[in-house]
């Protein structure tokens, strides 16, 4: 096991641990508490200290400190043994009484999709699942030798022509040596596109590579040649740095994906934006839960049908649940909404990747 997921076990089974032996452990004792706040110094009337919000007594355990570990990440305190089967079962009914208020039942949503995401990232890297860190770049070079080639017989060529069209420009119209001069430019002409044409043979026909962007001319803009540059010379680093930037920038798809779910209910005005992004991240933090979850099944011998059926049927089936309890609606509702919802998440996924891309070019 990992440093990082032992780490994760023996911080749950700490917190665990201590409620056991100790169910009091990390809670206050109105009777056993100091007179005064410990934080602020105002006296104390009850379990709370009623102007700073600390509580009354404070432990020094190894177990108070897993406790507030857990509490700190996640609101541990039981909250997650209420979220999680909910949002696996019946991830609409959660949604709806979060949203009216039922908070402290429950991990936020945000809380529990950062902490979903760093568990990917732990048993990712215990699984060895990352970035590539030797990529074949044979034919990438040779596809930039070919091109720097190509680039070099075009300015020779060129130049050649410059000259020629220069000496025929000075020479007089009944001088008998400019239909040499013409001749020779026409060679020019055929050779230019003899070297094009190779070229394109190379990169597209042989090598299988495409040439729609050229190293040497690039896209006349700065910043995107010097990021392209960096890719090509550096893949295995651009790809490691696309694979941090998922981790980081995962809270990006909430943004993305809310204004997608608002067009869903554009006309029905007792829905706000608040609604949607309590929706959009409890589906993010199953999605999540759900990768991790067929990732490992196929690292430990699951079947590659039920890693695939998984995948395709277990969305769209939680979706619809979700739609349906989060806001009320009819099966039919439920699934003309739901149809138009997967199209979005192509959308959103789309532009997430394209964020991560510009993200990687700097």
């Amino acid at each position: 096991m990992s440093d990082i997921t032992e780490a994760l076990g023996t911080a749950v089974e700490g917190a665990l641990f201590s409620r056991a032996v100790d169910p009091k452990t990390g809670a206050a004792d109105s009777h056993a508490g100091p007179p005064n706040c410990l934080n602020c110094g105002a006296a104390l009337t009850g379990t709370y200290c009623a102007v700073c919000g600390q509580k009354g007594q404070v432990h020094r355990t190894i177990g108070a400190f897993m406790h507030d570990l857990l509490h700190g990440a996640l609101h541990f305190e039981g909250k997650i043994w209420k979220t999680l089967p909910m949002l696996l079962l019946r991830p609409g009914k959660l949604t709806r009484r979060y949203i009216d208020g039922e908070r402290a039942k429950f991990v936020s949503p945000m809380a529990l999709f950062l902490f979903i995401v760093f568990l990917m990232f732990a048993v990712f890297q215990a699984l060895g699942i990352s970035t590539p860190t030797e990529i074949d770049r044979s034919a990438g070079a040779e596809a930039v030798q070919v091109e720097q080639a190509g680039e070099q017989a075009r300015e020779a060529t060129e130049q050649q022509r410059a000259r020629l069209q220069a000496e025929l420009d000075a020479l007089a119209a009944d001088s008998p040596r400019r239909a040499e001069l013409a001749a020779q430019l026409d060679e020019l002409a055929m050779a230019e596109d003899l070297i094009t044409g190779a070229e394109q043979f190379v990169l597209n026909e042989g090598e299988g590579v495409d040439a729609s962007f050229s190293v040497s001319k690039g896209t006349g803009v700065g910043w995107i040649d010097s990021g392209l540059k960096k890719w090509r010379a550096h893949p295995e680093l651009m790809l490691y740095k696309l694979q941090s930037n998922f981790y980081k920038f995962s809270w990006l798809l909430i943004p993305l994906s809310v204004p997608f779910v608002w067009l869903l209910f554009l006309w029905k005005r007792q829905f706000k934006g608040y609604d949607h992004a309590v929706f959009v991240t409890y589906s993010l933090a199953f999605m999540s839960l759900l990768i991790i979850a067929v990732t490992a099944g196929g690292r430990v011998g699951l079947p590659a049908p039920i890693v695939i059926g998984s995948l395709l049927l277990i969305p769209p089936l939680h979706l619809y649940k979700q739609l349906r309890g989060t806001y009320g609606l009819s099966r039919f509702s439920t699934l003309w909404r739901l149809l138009l919802l997967s199209s979005f998440i192509g959308l959103v996924l789309g532009l997430f990747l394209q964020l991560l891309v510009l993200i990687g070019l700097f």
